[in-house]
């Protein structure tokens, strides 16, 4: 199994190294429009994100939206053991560089289980099956951050390119906890 995902997440990754600027960019802003179409994303009181980094699909324009719409958006803080805490998103100034080439915020971090107040957690992923799956870097800590969710109402979407919602299976164990919807710059769509 560790073999099939670290394949896929091999090609996938040679191909967002393919992408380039522009088509980031307008993705970054079709996603944006996409997610902030959807009522439940709309109405949310609190949002979980994430900065998107390389090639990953562009959140810098949904989190400027949201922030300016006043939601309360979380952002993960990785933590020496890849689990995540949460912090307050309080606009691009408050980024800074952080291990593994990714950007978090400054502000004080307010806990790991503090996600569960979030209505909308929305995840990075390197590809989703039909049946949300999703293939993350392989470092676990979203997979922790989504058992804290059970039980709860929260709607969790996994961001991916339009090429990298797949018909065929993502490799999956027993502890991988599927999405209930998928964003692509092309649309949502709920998966269960």
């Amino acid at each position: 199994m560790r073999a099939a995902k670290q394949a896929l997440r091999e090609r996938l990754l040679s191909r967002r190294r393919e992408l380039g600027a522009r088509e980031l960019a307008e993705g970054a802003g079709a996603l944006r429009d996409v997610l902030l179409a959807d009522p439940q994303v709309a109405e949310a009181g609190t949002v979980a994100c994430y900065v998107s980094v390389g090639g990953e699909p562009g959140t810098g324009p949904l989190l400027d939206e949201l922030e300016q719409r006043g939601t309360e958006t979380l952002l993960p803080v990785r933590l020496d053991d890849g689990d995540l805490d949460w912090a307050r998103y309080t606009g691009a100034h408050g980024l800074a560089p952080a291990p593994l080439g990714l950007l978090e915020p400054q502000a004080r971090p307010l806990g790991p289980v503090e996600v569960r107040r979030a209505q909308v957690v929305m995840v990075p992923a390197l590809a989703v099956d039909r049946h949300g799956h999703r293939l993350g870097r392989g470092g676990g800590s979203y997979d922790r951050a989504l058992t804290r969710l059970v039980g709860t109402d929260a709607l969790v979407v996994a961001l991916v390119h339009d090429t990298e919602v797949l018909d065929l299976p993502v490799p999956h164990e027993r502890h991988d906890i599927p999405v209930h919807a998928v964003a692509t710059p092309s649309g949502l769509r709920r998966l269960r």
